[in-house]
């Protein structure tokens, strides 16, 4: 595990460098910042940042990280998607992999009822991406803070022009809308700021203003009890995994606080372990999912996805394909697990810990390292020899999920969704129809 870590820490040492050094140095003679530094300037001091698709574009032709900085963090004590060009890679030019990172961000705002702050330095390209972006936000009534840095042109233009509040830094930067008229001097501008800092600090008083409330419950206890056993476990338990049984109790009793855990029905449809918990002090309803579950198994689930929406409770699903029940399931008895899930109305986090893709209606989806594929399967940057890439690398490459994560930092990452997701109203209601078993 330690060495698939190694190679994950590789491919996100890829994404930070940008544009190569020859870039980076001659970017900050010109007295401008790198994306991440932008990022870090705009967030709350000390306040957490959650990257999402670090690796995207992995085992591609195109950069690590798709040109593009993507996360949640918290601006003037209100979480928000954050998004970030960078002008290092192409000029900020955008690539599909771009478009599909953008996207994802923008989902995941609307989904959750975050503020969208952009900060935009880019060419363009011919995507509809960032128009669809800006339309999807506006549909969801969720605001938008875009901060240009530099010459923006092409579809980049969309974003800055549909978004709420639009600040320009200096006389450098310039929305060409046409060939005629750029936002410089059309009073498309709500602020033009003196510098990049300035504008940075004009966005966090955008926010502010915004005066800004959190629509779902505040977590059970200011100060959660951690778990009792070691984090560093995880790195065994997934070191071991696929090849080893998968004991989901293992994971969550280095997961959840003060490693409670509730089960549902343990004597019932064994291979499935569900149950009651909490993550930094908010309530969650844990389901083990793998494979096709046996009837017993699919029935047991179902029931206890219906509680926890007619409890609104988030579920967080560990999903592996190791699970024992896969041998007896069936395609009949999956359904109505299935059928449960997709009808499910509270918000959804998975961690994937072995093979598969983020499934829809997932507000997060990340994941563990996962074994190497086999070589020849994914092509290497660049041409030549194909790298020793694991299937995790590959999917979240290919932005499969929201993720890789180390497993020690699964906890974490948990908390800050679940803190992001309670930025809406969380789903559920008595009336929720609830079978029995």
């Amino acid at each position: 595990m330690l060495e698939r870590l190694a190679d994950l820490e590789s491919a996100l040492e890829a994404a930070r460098a940008g544009g190569g050094e020859k870039n980076v140095t001659r970017h900050h003679a010109r007295g401008k910042l790198l994306p991440r530094e932008r990022v870090e300037l705009l967030l709350d001091q000390d306040a957490p940042f959650l990257e999402l698709s670090p690796v995207a574009a992995w085992g591609t032709e195109f950069p690590v990280g798709a040109s593009v900085v993507t996360g949640v963090g918290v601006v003037e004590g209100v979480e928000c998607v954050v998004v970030a060009h960078d002008p290092t890679v192409h000029g900020g030019a955008v690539n599909p992999f771009t478009d599909r990172k953008v996207r994802r961000a923008a989902e995941i705002a609307a989904a959750n009822r975050l503020p969208l702050l952009t900060m935009v330095e880019s060419t363009g390209s011919g995507s509809p991406a960032p128009g669809a972006v800006a339309a999807e936000l506006a549909r969801h009534r969720v605001p938008t803070v875009c901060v240009v840095f530099g010459p923006t042109s092409g579809d980049a233009v969309y974003l800055p022009a549909l978004s709420d509040q639009l600040i320009l830094v200096g006389p450098q930067a310039r929305v060409q809308l046409s060939q005629q008229a750029d936002g410089q001097h059309d009073g498309l501008a709500d602020f033009v700021a003196e510098d990049e800092r300035d504008g940075i600090r004009l966005a966090r008083l955008c926010v502010r203003r915004l005066n800004w409330r959190k629509l779902g419950p505040a977590p059970r206890s200011a100060e959660p009890v951690p778990p009792r056993h070691e984090m560093e476990d995880l790195l065994t338990i997934a070191g071991s995994f696929p090849a080893g049984p998968f004991e989901a109790r293992e994971v969550l009793a280095r997961v959840l606080d003060g490693s409670v855990f509730d089960e549902f029905k343990p004597g019932y449809g064994p291979e499935l372990v569900c149950g009651w918990g909490e993550v930094h002090g908010y309530p969650v309803a844990v389901l083990a999912v793998g494979g096709s579950p046996a009837s017993a198994e699919a029935r047991k689930g179902a029931h206890f996805v219906q509680l926890a929406n007619a409890s609104a409770t988030p579920l967080v699903e560990l999903r592996h394909p190791g699970n024992r029940a896969a041998a007896g399931g069936d395609v009949s008895s999956a359904a109505l697990l299935v059928n449960a899930l997709a009808n499910s109305v509270v918000p959804r986090l998975a961690v994937t810990l072995g093979e598969g893709v983020r499934e829809p209606g997932h507000r997060f989806g990340f994941r563990w390292p996962s074994n190497p594929l086999p070589v020849g399967l994914v092509p290497s940057p660049g041409g030549g020899d194909a790298p020793k890439a694991s299937a995790a690398m590959y999917a979240s490459g290919h932005l499969h999920d929201d993720g890789v994560i180390d497993p020690r930092d699964t906890r974490t990452v948990l908390g800050i969704c679940l803190s992001a997701v309670h930025s809406g109203p969380i789903g559920g209601a008595a009336s929720y129809g609830v079978f029995r078993v």
